[in-house]
């Protein structure tokens, strides 16, 4: 598997969290947006994990999304537990081989050296300032996906308990915690920093660069050096191509990979098929986008459009609202209706909607708020079936 690395970004990342940049709000909370699958989360544990690590950090990692089953204020807190338990085992072995029962650290933290490496009872502030009493270094904790914290009461409690946890550990001059936080989609993470009531108000949210030429010069390098007989690649087109892609990687790489097939029956330069990928790829997103919103019921794709239509804005029972619904299926719809119809579009799988604990909603997938204006740009908005209705007549 190819790997590139960015590496310039990361250091300039650390350099920030640590307060060591000159006009950068980074040290209070690092707040990263980038759609799915552009190479957030291998940034984050390929790139900043280490570099990070380098400058001497502790490092937490946790995806909040990797077991969406579970509550997301319980995977923060295993997370940090998880970073801690070593460190306590050391102090607390330490202790027992002393013949103390019990160990004080830093004066505040209790524990019993008879649990060696339990954490029983800890809340998360003191958790942190355990781990980074302990291990004697700064502490990063990293959350990927960290919107979906706000679906859950213990997942807001979580994320306001780590903003307890940065103004207790943090003082001017010198920095203790840092909190990285990403997320897929920006309307999702403004909901922690632009409200009076959000955990971080007044935290900027920053757009994670995409890969960019760089990264096709980088893959461009290594298809001449295993492949000499395609020199020179025609860099422009294949950025174009990335770009169809939508700057993903793992969906470039693959259509890569069966370009450059011995078994490929494109005839022709491969920076041209990938061109014709990119394009396929995009009308099977747009098919399938499509699809899903021909297959709702008419008030299922009332509401899902006004969410497309207002975005942060939406709001299911206002009257406006109502009287929007009412217009598209022709009949009225009472609050009950289109709570009705909001629950069947989050019971979708996958899911259309998105819920916070707040009772906020959003579009599941923010690629749909791009088809939707683009289609609206269009003038072909909204979707109509293109399926032929049976001649019941006909023999």
């Amino acid at each position: 598997m190819i790997s590139f690395p960015r590496t310039a970004l990361a250091n300039e990342l650390v350099v920030a969290l640590q307060g060591k940049a000159g006009f950068s709000d980074a040290h209070n909370g690092l707040f990263l947006a980038a759609p799915r699958r552009t190479g957030k989360t291998t940034f984050l544990r390929g790139d900043l994990r280490p570099a990070l690590e380098a400058a001497g950090i502790v490092v937490v990692y946790v995806d909040l999304w990797a077991d969406a089953a579970r509550d997301p204020g319980q995977l923060i807190a295993e997370a940090i537990g998880k970073a801690l338990q070593p460190h306590l085992g050391v102090v607390a072995r330490t202790a027992k081989n002393a013949g103390l029962e019990k160990v004080n650290l830093a004066g505040w933290l209790h524990v019993d050296t008879r649990k060696i490496g339990q954490v029983d009872g800890l809340t998360l502030v003191d958790a942190l300032k355990a781990l980074n009493e302990t291990a004697g270094k700064p502490v990063a904790l990293i959350i990927d996906e960290a919107q979906h914290a706000l679906t859950s009461q213990a997942g807001e409690t979580a994320m306001s308990a780590l903003k307890s946890a940065r103004d207790q550990m943090n003082r001017p001059g010198e920095v203790q915690l840092m909190l990285v936080m990403s997320g897929s989609d920006r309307d999702k993470l403004l909901r922690l920093v632009n409200s009076n009531g959000a955990p971080f108000y007044g935290s900027q949210i920053q757009r994670m660069p995409l890969l960019d030429p760089q990264f096709i010069d980088f893959i461009a390098g290594r298809i001449e050096e295993q492949r000499p007989d395609l020199r020179p690649v025609d860099r422009d087109t294949l950025y174009r191509a990335f770009e169809g892609f939508g700057h993903r990687p793992q969906f470039f790489m693959e259509a890569l990979g069966q370009a450059l097939s011995p078994l490929s029956s494109f005839e022709g330069r491969f920076e041209l098929a990938m061109l014709e990928a990119a394009l396929q790829r995009q009308r099977d997103d747009e098919a399938q986008m499509e699809s899903d919103y021909l297959g709702l019921k008419p008030l299922e794709q009332a509401v899902l459009w006004r969410m497309l239509e207002l975005g942060p804005r939406f709001r299911p029972y206002d009257a406006e609202a109502l009287g929007f619904y009412h217009e598209q299926i022709g009949a009225k719809v009472t609050p009950q209706k289109a709570q009705n119809a909001l629950e069947a579009l989050r019971a979708r799988m996958p899911a259309l909607v998105w819920k916070s604990a707040r009772g906020e909603y959003a579009v599941e997938d923010a690629a749909m708020h791009r088809w939707f204006e683009e289609r609206k740009a269009a003038d072909d908005w909204p979707p109509q079936s293109r399926q032929e209705p049976l001649d019941l007549n006909e023999t």
